[in-house]
């Protein structure tokens, strides 16, 4: 059995998820220890018990310490089950959170299924539902997958009950490689507001215009009738001919809409002033379906200490070499290879 220390590198829930998505794909049963150890409050939350209940109900896995606050978790996976699933995350919850837990699991199982998840669908502790359906699940089919998605209902931070349906059709994953961005092909900036003015919207375009320059037919506001909550969110997308990268900045009492569309600016232009083609946050989404096609390549900016973090847990699941080295203008690259 593998033993995995939560409170290594970033010591989030990150470890706990990647644990849980590669022992199911594996096999390979683990106890992880410390569970979050790093965070204000340590141990289980209810979106990670949720993605600890959805990796046990697609492994018909045996699990110990499944509860809220626990700091140690035994799993015994066994196959995974291909089916028709319905995962509730509970209050905002992250919902990509818990697919990203199962999905590579559904990828290699015998036939296809489909996952219902209920929850948070954008809050600012996790890849909103657009980041997956614009930037990672196009990369998913490049490399083979049959990925379909549809939001039913926006969930944001802190009410919840967004609704997200995702069909998966298995299919062997082959490696790609993401070393050059290309011509970028189309941008966009969207501002949603729910149960709120969508004045605040306009303002938060007005900056973005300011910042960067984009005309209008570019930006768009929008008001979101059926959330269950008030929210604002600020999303900035560039479409390349190799990739995407989605950048978001979430509204929050006492802070003005002003600094809401500064940050997500400030973040769109830091993507735009290098060249590597993957962000951020699309490199730590990477590495796993990855692993799972035994190859791949792709080129980031200076790797974050999830990434780090998350190369390490990958690592211990599956005989492969992964490597970091140095590019040109503080890039690096990531090679996946056995």
């Amino acid at each position: 059995m593998l033993i995995i220390d939560g409170s290594f590198g970033e010591g989030g829930g990150q470890i706990l998820r990647t644990s849980l998505a590669l022992a199911l794909v594996t096999g390979k049963p683990f106890r992880i220890t410390n569970i979050r150890a790093a965070r204000e409050k340590p141990g289980l939350r209810r979106q990670h018990l949720t993605a600890v209940q959805a990796a046990a109900a697609v492994g018909g896995a045996d699990v110990s310490g499944n509860a809220i606050g626990s700091l140690e978790l035994t799993f015994f996976p066994r196959s995974p089950a291909p089916g028709n699933y319905t995962f509730q995350v509970g209050t905002a919850g992250s919902t990509s959170l818990v697919l990203q837990t199962v999905l590579p699991a559904l990828l290699v199982a015998e036939r296809p299924s489909t996952i219902v998840l209920e929850g948070g669908t954008h809050n600012p502790l996790a890849p909103p539902y657009d980041f997956l359906a614009s930037c990672f699940f196009p990369l998913l089919r490049q490399m083979g997958a049959n990925i379909t998605s549809t939001l039913e209902r926006l969930g944001f931070f802190p009410a919840g009950g967004g609704r997200v349906v995702v069909h998966i059709e298995p299919a062997p994953l082959t490696p790609i490689a993401i070393l050059q961005r290309g011509r970028i092909l189309n941008h966009r900036a969207r501002a949603i507001v729910s149960k709120l003015p969508i004045s605040i919207a306009q303002r938060e375009l007005a900056v973005i215009t300011e910042e960067l320059q984009w005309p209008p037919e570019c930006l768009q506001a929008e008001k979101v009738e059926n959330s269950v909550g008030a929210g604002n969110a600020v999303m900035i997308e560039i479409q390349t001919e190799r990739t995407c990268e989605l950048v978001t900045a979430f509204g929050r009492k006492g802070f003005a809409a002003e600094k809401v569309a500064k940050l997500a600016s400030q973040e769109a232009l830091a993507w735009l002033a290098h060249d590597a083609p993957v962000g951020p946050h699309l490199a730590d989404q990477l590495l796993i379906p990855m692993a799972l096609a035994r190859g791949g390549r792709f080129r980031t900016s200076t790797p974050t200490t999830h990434t780090i973090t998350n190369i390490e847990v990958v690592k211990r699941f599956v005989d492969l070499d992964i490597r970091v080295t140095s590019g040109a203008s503080g890039t690096v690259e990531i090679t996946v290879a056995r």
